[in-house]
């Protein structure tokens, strides 16, 4: 039984010569910082970015028959009355094209920036924003949506990266935990990133490889985020003293060696998402379960923000701008729980009732700046694999 979709796919960090000028440009200080569950109203602004007249221009609300082409990941997904009642109310008939995991559809929008195959990108996410925005390969546009947008999100947009994308979804990558597991064992489970280097749960954890997955990476960039840039490696020597179990991606962990995954593997601790219990109790045959066997450990879970742009060079601007002004609306923010299992970017969206019951609120999720990341993933990724595969 599939438990929940990997929505953040893994990702592959092969760079192309265009992007080596801003690779190289990029630099910045360790930034330790969390992001705050709280919700809250209204967002972060530029004044001189906002005042661009063609970063604002909304586009008519219907067209004559127009198609233009989405670009996203293999996770991406949305309920078909939701897309077609878009498409009937625009003239706008979108094709969605998946090419792989989010890594290798921005590394392709990357070689064709300019003269993309498609019109609207989505999937992008922090951890690669950017790579993407230095390479050009989007047109700034910024939606009156936006206003209604969590300003933690909308903060990542508005500064250096112009409007380049908007904040579409956002999710939290943390251990989940096979209760039932625990209290068999009569064992406390862990709360924290340091409680699982301690020798009672020696050999309970599965890991991804940051260099394969998506989730594997936002774990290390979160035991970055908490030890810094001197004390993470010695960290990960900690986890591997105490037998972390090391998997190619998402899948292999969860529906592998979790004990509550699908194979009822041998390890009772997992990285996965906050909303993998919902999705455990959505995805069950029926009769349904009330409860889910499994909970989050919410110390340490690091945060992922989905984007959506424009991409330059498309011949469909304006019914491009169109469908990102969908994506921040109510069908589609509703939709996205249970479509693709993250919280909608857009404050007040009104959330089903397994998803806020069962899903994990973190109270402060680790991230870090999108620059500091592109500036150092790569060598990050050589280190962790030295300390933990050598």
């Amino acid at each position: 039984m599939r438990r929940r979709p990997p929505v953040f796919r893994p990702v592959t960090f092969a760079v192309g010569a265009v992007l080596a000028g801003a690779l190289a440009a990029c630099s910045a200080a360790s930034t330790t910082s969390t992001t705050s569950s709280t919700r809250s109203t209204g967002g972060a602004d530029n004044p001189a970015v906002a005042a661009d007249p063609s970063l604002t221009a909304a586009p008519p609300a219907s067209f004559a028959p127009t198609t233009i082409t989405l670009l996203a990941h293999d996770s991406f997904a949305v309920s078909k009355s939701v897309l077609a009642a878009f498409e009937a109310r625009t003239g706008i008939t979108v094709t969605v094209v998946t090419g792989g995991d989010a890594g290798q559809v921005v590394n392709k929008a990357v070689l064709e920036a300019g003269a993309p195959e498609g019109d609207v990108l989505f999937g992008v996410d922090n951890t690669l924003l950017s790579r993407a925005v230095d390479a050009g390969i989007f047109a700034p546009y910024k939606p009156a949506g936006l206003a209604q947008v969590r300003p933690d999100l909308t903060a990542l947009v508005s500064g250096s990266t112009g409007y380049a994308v908007v904040p579409v979804d956002y999710g939290d990558v943390c251990v989940n935990i096979d209760d039932r597991w625990f209290a068999a064992k009569g064992i406390a489970p862990p709360k924290t990133l340091a409680d699982l280097a301690d020798p009672t749960y020696k050999g309970l954890l599965v890991v991804e490889n940051p260099a394969t997955s998506s989730t594997g990476l936002a774990f290390m960039l979160a035991t970055v985020a908490r030890y810094g840039t001197a004390g993470w490696t010695g960290y990960w020597d900690k986890l591997v003293a105490n037998d972390v179990k090391v998997d190619d991606g998402w899948t292999e962990a969860y529906e592998g060696d979790f004990s509550d995954g699908g194979k009822n593997g041998p390890r009772p601790l997992v990285v996965s998402y906050a909303s993998s219990p919902p999705a455990e109790i959505v995805y069950a045959t029926d009769p349904k379960p009330t409860h889910p066997n499994s909970s989050v450990m919410t110390g340490g879970c690091f945060r992922q923000v989905e984007f959506v742009g424009v991409l330059k060079g498309t011949r469909h601007e304006q019914a491009a701008r169109a469908f990102v002004d969908f994506m921040l609306s109510q069908p589609f923010q509703q939709d996205e729980p249970l479509s693709m299992f993250v919280d909608p970017s857009v404050l007040g969206t009104p959330l089903p009732d397994v998803f806020t019951k069962w899903a994990a609120n973190p109270p402060d999720s680790l991230t870090l700046p999108p620059a500091e990341i592109t500036a150092n993933r790569d060598t990050w990724i050589d280190d962790w694999t030295q300390a933990v595969l050598h």
